[in-house]
């Protein structure tokens, strides 16, 4: 194989905790990552040339500037590999949402290209090296749904029931540095245990988990943003909503598309919104 499509999931954090703050300005946590089937596609080739070429991505990313190009560059680097490849990415999930796109389109090309330049590199090899993109790559690497601790690299899969999902995106785009330097940010959460959720490896309800846990983000990014309290408020009424990561995006969790599709329909329709499936494992596998 010297080509294909592959596609780079969103997440949600059901909940985020700040733990602490570490010397080196990094934030201790805890979170449970929620991948889910709303998604960009990334369309791989080789190139024996050894070039690293972008077709297409996000208007307004430079090349340099975009993950999923650094990820083929750091693999390639890392590697030694002679050969390059060609990287369209076809994009459908926001920027500054909290969705972890970007950090799943390089993950999405870590793993692929590991297959398709025949390296063989184990998944703990490849989310190692992309831990250097972005907290959250590890967990797209590993391909599971799992609870997060540390900065999110310290990763155990976890099984939720089935579950679907309202996700609301602002018309803006909140600054995850600003948020984390910001004195008002609450940091000191008490450690959660995760067998208090998942006693013996169970499935845990994501609605009971969301009601015992909370984003330690939500009220300030709600204050300093206004268009994210506006959607807390507005999906709020409709049912438990909640920020991930430090936004921009909301969301809202449903038993089934049914409820999911019924709660989307009462929302304004000029808002950017998505229904969407958890997913237990990523389109990549947990290989």
């Amino acid at each position: 194989m010297n080509a294909g499509i592959w596609r780079a999931p969103a997440k949600l954090n059901l909940f985020l905790h700040i733990t602490g703050r570490r010397d080196d300005g990094y934030h201790e946590l805890q979170t449970v990552f929620q991948l889910i089937d709303a998604a960009d596609d990334i369309r791989l080739s080789v190139r024996s040339d050894g070039e690293v070429r972008r077709l297409s991505g996000l208007a307004g990313v430079a090349a340099e500037a975009d993950l999923a190009v650094r990820a083929a560059l750091l693999l390639k680097q890392a590697s030694g590999t002679p050969l390059g490849i060609d990287i369209a990415v076809t994009k459908r999930l926001p920027m500054g949402g909290g969705l972890g796109g970007g950090s799943s389109d390089a993950a999405t090309v870590l793993v692929a290209a590991n297959i398709l330049w025949g390296l063989g590199w184990s998944r703990a090899e490849l989310a190692r090296l992309g831990a250097g993109l972005g907290a959250d790559v590890p967990v797209f690497v590993a391909g599971r749904t799992a609870w997060g601790e540390g900065i999110g690299e310290r990763l155990a899969p976890v099984a939720l029931a089935p579950c679907w999902f309202v996700v609301v995106t602002p018309a803006c785009h909140v600054s995850t540095a600003e948020v984390f330097r910001d004195p008002e940010l609450t940091r000191d959460a008490v450690p959660l245990k995760m067998l208090r959720f998942f006693p013996h490896g169970d499935t845990a309800d994501v609605g009971d988990l969301m009601a015992a846990t909370r984003n330690d983000c939500e009220s300030l990014v709600g204050r300093r943003y206004p268009e994210v309290g506006e959607a807390l408020r507005r999906l709020g009424a409709l049912g438990p909503a909640r920020l991930t990561g430090t936004g921009a995006s909301v969301f809202l969790a449903a038993q089934s598309e049914h409820q999911a599709r019924a709660v989307a329909r009462r929302l304004p329709p000029h808002w950017r919104i998505m229904v969407a499936k958890g997913l237990e494992c990523s389109p990549l596998g947990d290989g």
